[in-house]
Parts: structure tokens; C-alpha cells; sequence
């Protein structure tokens, strides 16, 4: 038992005896003391399973010598919340689950942890109080749902849409919603889910190829049960998170990010890991390496295919190898070995040959999953700054048509995601048309994602490829289309967002960076004419009443940073 436990135990005899009230035997009481935290519950199919991941990682620990003690802090998911104010609470809850497990594990002293989380706001949150506790963790990232049919999405927030408007029958619905998530794990594309597995094991908090295993394999129970062996190696070697999750761990993981196009959640999620870590990571880094990396995989939202093909093709480790010259190999993982080490493991091993068997069965090589570096296009994601967005906004453009990377529209300005999608619904909306949804950032509303508005576009077959989306909330990393988010300061801090009006003409330019009101009343104007209607449309602007707010959501709007910080409380 590490020094630490010992220390606990001697100044407080209690301890033992807490043990001992539940199944421990008098031997555990003498052994490293392991916490494996996941996030298991019937919230969604994501975290449904992970009470038997967690079972594997507590028999690794026991077959290494250890006592594992396990604990659920358990998630929720951003599909419950469409269409109602239970978004609002979504990316409050990854607060909250980092709260809790860095409660568990500074009230009772642990030798290491094993952490377990399948999806968007539960990963990170694991990883901020991996970097908050600076002790020996592994990460278990849970895998990927089994395609729908066809290789599909369930497609049920445009479905949704069509319906509304009479163009499909419940019977479509009906059927979607039946095989729409076929079984337990993350969502079968590269949404925030999948990203942040991937950018686990891009940091190297998760074991290598763990990121994207198809949740109903055997190998990812291995994956779990080694590590619960791990963890206790790293405990014996001193190797804790902040030893991992170095700056230029997280260079890596933008650039692992940029070449499998991740969702444009990460810049809110890595940033606030940083800001546990103590330092802040900023917009630049980003937008510096997407302009540096070739985007490589052809997997939904952007793609063609689903994750558990990626897997097949080699999942992360493979993408790392394809850049490795772009990476520093000489960062630290919880394997214990460096990347550069581990990726020659890998290779020495037959790991990138191993499961390209499975990707026959469907008739596709791994060049259909992962393209030639030297044949790809550069990046994926945009940081836009102009007078809209003064200190940033996000745009995933490799999701978004070429010809819509430089347009410019007439301003649609909502004050709610509700608005804007009934204003879809009941055709209000025209070709062209730039719409600006505002209040919908962390301090206005809690930072809701706009899939069923982003959806609803999408499958409006007038709208589709020609109207652009610019809000201060947050996207699903399913969207695709010329959706521009995260514009900070948000509306809520008197941003510019807040003084845009409807026919003030924006433009996007995503090669140049920018994001402007170039035009007022549907006419062009000059930088000065806009800055001085904006001042003029300042005075006397109060932002909306919050103060009805109660409890969480509360506490969380009123002390959130920025989106473009990592909406973190302060």
C-alpha cells in the first residue's frame, strides 16, 4: 500500500474499519487501493454497459494484487434533451461528474483509478478530474453502438422535422426509432462521443486501439481488464496524469483531431481539461494545426462510414502512425512507454493487420477508411474572428459544402434554438438567409446544442446547402452544413451577437478566418458604419432576466466561461 494510504490509515483507524463493514477481508485492508469510477446506469445506451467494463477493470486490479473499490457518478445524454429545457442542462453535467469524482477520490486515499465513459460530456469530465487529482489513472473509453441498418445514423432529428411538416408518416418514425441504437455504446459516427474517446487515447489517458472497439466485442473487456492491470503499474512507476497530460500531449491530440475531423465539442472540452491543469489553451493553437494536418477519414457526419470501421481500419493508433511525423513520440502514456514506443509495439506486433479481416466481410480496404496523407485535403475545423465573433467562433468546414465556405446573407436573429426551428417548420426561412440564434451560450442558457434545428435544415430540401447558422450556443457533433458556433463574448455578456438585427448582411469567409456584419438593412457598409450602429444599438440593451433561475442551472449560468475558454465554472 503507497505511502499515502499508509499515512491515512495510521491517523485514523477508522478507515480499516469502514472497509471491513462491507466485503473486504482483513488481506484487502494491506493491499494498493484501486478506484475504478464509471459512469454505468440506465441514462443511456452509452454508459448501459459500462458496469461490466468497470467488472473487468476491478479483475484486472485483483489479479495484480490490488483491492479495487468501485463507484458510478452516472451521465446523461444531449438526446434526451431535444426539443425542451433539459438541454440547457447538458454541459452543466460535466461539471458535476468531475465534481463527484474528485470527491470519491480525495475523501478516501487511493493508490490509482481506473476511470470509465463512453460520451460527450463524461469523458471530459473524467479527464478534468484525472488532471484536478494528478494521481495514477487509466482511462476506459466504452466503445462504439453497432451500426444501424445500412450503416446508418438513426436520422430521427431530420425525420423529426419532415414529420412536423407532413412529408413523412409515424410510421417512418416508428421504424427509425427501432433501429436506431441496435445496442450499448457510443453513437456510431464521429460526433462528440466518439471524438472525445478518441482524443482520450490521442492525450494518452486511454490504452492504445481502446478509443472506437466495437461495444460488443470481447476485446473491449480486455481493453478494460488491462486496465486495471495498468493502473497499478503506474502507480508502482510514480507516472500520474500530469506527467501525460503535457502540453504537447494535448499538440497531439489537435492534431489527431484535425486529421479524423472531430467533432467542434473538443474546443470546448480540451481547453477546460487545460484549465485544471492550470494553464489555458487557446483558439490559435487549434486553427494553427488545422492549417498543418491532412484530414484522413471518410466517417459520418463528414464521411461515409461508422466508427467501428475506423476501429477496424486501425482506429486511432493507425491515424497516429499515418502522422506520425507530425507528432512529438516522446510523450508519456499510461502504457508506460512513450507514444513513439508504443506505435512501434503496435506495428512489431501485426495490430494494424490484425482486424482488416472484418472490414472484408464488408467489402472495403483500409484506404476507403483512412486516406493517403499525401492525397488529403488540410484540416477541419476554423477558428472565425470579426466584429460578430471579436474572440472567436468555430466552424467544422470538412462537414460543410465548399461553396458555402465564403457566402454572404440577410440575417435571420432568434432569441432561442425554438424560434428558429418553428421559423424552419413553417417555411419562414429563405435560400440564403444567414440565421443567428443568440442567448444559447453557457451564461444565456447553458450552452443547448442545436442538432434539431441544424437537422431541420439539413432535410429541408429548399433550405439545404444554401442557409448558414451563426449562434453562441453549441452544435451536436453530428451536425453538418455552414454552422458556425461558440461566438464569444455570447449574447448573454453583451457580445456583438446580441446588437445583430434582421437584413443586417453577414459574411463567412472560412479560408480568411472571418465572421462579419458587412451590410445593414440589406446594404453594404463599411467597418466604422457597423461599429457605429452596433454602439447605437448598445445603448440602453439590457441583457434578458435570469434571475427565476434555481439550483444547478443556477449555479452554472452564473459563473460559466466562454465557450472558445472551455465553459468551465469559474
Amino acid at each position: 500500500m503507497s505511502q499515502k494510504c499508509h499515512f491515512a490509515r495510521d491517523l485514523w483507524s477508522q478507515l480499516d474499519a469502514l472497509r471491513l463493514g462491507m466485503n473486504y477481508s482483513v488481506e484487502d485492508t494491506e493491499k494498493p487501493q484501486v478506484l475504478i469510477d464509471d459512469c454505468f446506469g440506465e441514462s443511456h445506451p452509452g454508459s448501459f454497459h459500462l458496469e461490466k467494463l468497470g467488472y473487468e477493470a476491478m479483475l484486472g486490479v485483483h489479479e495484480t494484487g490490488g483491492r479495487a473499490v468501485r463507484h458510478h457518478v452516472t451521465d446523461i445524454c444531449d438526446g434526451w434533451g431535444q426539443g425542451h429545457d433539459g438541454m440547457n442542462y447538458i454541459l452543466a453535467s460535466r461539471e458535476m461528474i468531475a465534481n463527484m469524482v474528485e470527491l470519491h477520490a480525495s475523501v478516501v486515499p487511493y493508490d490509482a483509478g481506473v476511470l470509465l465513459s463512453s460520451c460527450d460530456k463524461s469523458i471530459p469530465a473524467h479527464l478534468i478530474a484525472a488532471a484536478r487529482l494528478d494521481m495514477p489513472l487509466v482511462h476506459v473509453p466504452g466503445g462504439s453502438m453497432r451500426p444501424a441498418p445500412n450503416m446508418t445514423t438513426s436520422d430521427l432529428g431530420g425525420a423529426t422535422a419532415q414529420f412536423k411538416k407532413g412529408e413523412i408518416g409515424a410510421d417512418k418514425i416508428h421504424n427509425l426509432q427501432r433501429c436506431g441504437c441496435p445496442t450499448a455504446g457510443a453513437c456510431q459516427f464521429m460526433g462528440t462521443a466518439s471524438t472525445m474517446q478518441c482524443m482520450s487515447e490521442a492525450l494518452g489517458m486511454a490504452l492504445p486501439g481502446n478509443a472506437l472497439a466495437p461495444s460488443t466485442m470481447s476485446e473491449i473487456t480486455r481493453y478494460a481488464r488491462l486496465a486495471g492491470h495498468q493502473a497499478l503499474v503506474l502507480a508502482e512507476k510514480g507516472i500520474t496524469s500530469s506527467k501525460i497530460l503535457t502540453k504537447a500531449a494535448f499538440e497531439n491530440a489537435i492534431k489527431v483531431h484535425a486529421a479524423i475531423s472531430g467533432s467542434t465539442n473538443a474546443l470546448i472540452h480540451l481547453p477546460a481539461i487545460a484549465h485544471a491543469l492550470g494553464w489555458e489553451l487557446t483558439p490559435d493553437v487549434f486553427d494553427r494545426i488545422n492549417h498543418e494536418i491532412p484530414y484522413l477519414t471518410n466517417v459520418q457526419p463528414s464521411g461515409r462510414y461508422v466508427t467501428e470501421l475506423l476501429w477496424f481500419a486501425g482506429g486511432i493508433p493507425m491515424v497516429q502512425w499515418m502522422i506520425r511525423d507530425h507528432l512529438d513520440l516522446d510523450v508519456m502514456t499510461v502504457t508506460g512507454r512513450t507514444l513513439g514506443e508504443n506505435l512501434d509495439v503496435l506495428q512489431k506486433s501485426g495490430f494494424f493487420e490484425n482486424n482488416l479481416g472484418y472490414l472484408a466481410n464488408f467489402k472495403l480496404e483500409r484506404q476507403d477508411l483512412i486516406r493517403d496523407p499525401e492525397k488529403s485535403k488540410i484540416g477541419a475545423i476554423a477558428v472565425l474572428k470579426g466584429n460578430i465573433a471579436p474572440d472567436g467562433a468555430v466552424i467544422k468546414y470538412s462537414a460543410c459544402s465548399p461553396k458555402m465556405h465564403q457566402h454572404t446573407g440577410p440575417a435571420k436573429v432568434f432569441g432561442s434554438e425554438e424560434a428558429a426551428q418553428d421559423a424552419i417548420i413553417n417555411n419562414r426561412i429563405d435560400p440564403g438567409d444567414v440565421m443567428v440564434i443568440r442567448y444559447e451560450g453557457p451564461r444565456g442558457s447553458g450552452a443547448p446544442e442545436m442538432l434539431m434545428t441544424t437537422d431541420a435544415i439539413v432535410f429541408d430540401s429548399r433550405l439545404n446547402g444554401s442557409v448558414a447558422l451563426v449562434t453562441d450556443g453549441r452544435f451536436s457533433g453530428a451536425t453538418h452544413g455552414p454552422c458556425i458556433g461558440h461566438v464569444s463574448p455570447e449574447a448573454a455578456d453583451g457580445g456583438p451577437i446580441a446588437f445583430i438585427e434582421d437584413g443586417d448582411l453577414i459574411e463567412i469567409d472560412v479560408k480568411a478566418r472571418k465572421l462579419n456584419v458587412v451590410g445593414l438593412d440589406r446594404k453594404p457598409a463599411g467597418a466604422e458604419e457597423v461599429a457605429a450602429a452596433f454602439a447605437k444599438r448598445k445603448v440602453g440593451w439590457t441583457a434578458p432576466d435570469f434571475s427565476n433561475r434555481k439550483g444547478v442551472y443556477r449555479q452554472y449560468t452564473q459563473n460559466a466561461a466562454s465557450l472558445m475558454a472551455g465553459a468551465y465554472i469559474r
